[in-house]
């Protein structure tokens, strides 16, 4: 498992540490309007503290097999963060998880850093299978598996709790045989 992850000439992914806390919080910060219409966590982030308590459970997930998680990195300036989550090495599969500042949306960054941490997961940790969920009104999100040809396939009805109500999500998935099929 990677420490850092190249993705382009630009583009870098890091394997979360201490010393991004100040930074995550400062991000979530500026970005909490944005990031909190999707994501169920940021109403509970307030201080650098929490982030180096989710840090400190991310380390012992990273450390149990059970997940990477990443900073995305534009050039020297943190934009991001993206994970490959819910690792189970016995079934080989895995989830990927993703935000971006509002400024940096729009520029195929999540699109270029899933395709990194999915060749990532297919050939280093042996995957076969690696899922993406999106809420069903969260079409910027669903853009990225669907660019990326992963397969719908369905509704997990009511699977996230987001700013008092629960939203459903469609269930996105690529098989390792069909990443490697040319295209």
């Amino acid at each position: 498992m990677s420490i850092k992850i190249k993705v382009d000439n630009t583009i870098a992914m890091e394997l979360i540490d201490y010393h991004h806390a100040e930074t995550l919080y400062q991000l979530v910060m500026v970005n909490r309007l944005h990031l909190r219409e999707w994501l169920p966590w940021v109403d509970q982030m307030r201080s650098v503290d929490d982030f180096r308590k989710y840090i400190s459970s991310s380390k012992q997930r990273y450390a149990n097999h059970s997940e990477m998680g990443y900073v995305i990195m534009q050039d020297h300036e943190m934009i991001g963060r993206l994970g490959l989550y819910n690792i189970d090495l016995v079934n080989k599969s895995a989830s990927i998880g993703y935000w971006l500042t509002k400024e940096w949306m729009g520029k195929g960054i999540i699109t270029r850093c899933c395709k990194a941490v999915i060749d990532e997961g297919f050939s280093h940790l042996q995957l076969n299978r690696i899922e993406i969920r999106a809420a069903t009104a969260n079409f910027k999100s669903q853009a990225i598996p669907e660019r990326l040809g992963f397969k719908k396939e369905g509704i997990i009805r009511q699977g996230e709790f987001v700013n008092n109500e629960f939203v459903d999500l469609y269930v996105y998935s690529m098989l390792k045989e069909e990443w490697q099929k040319p295209a």
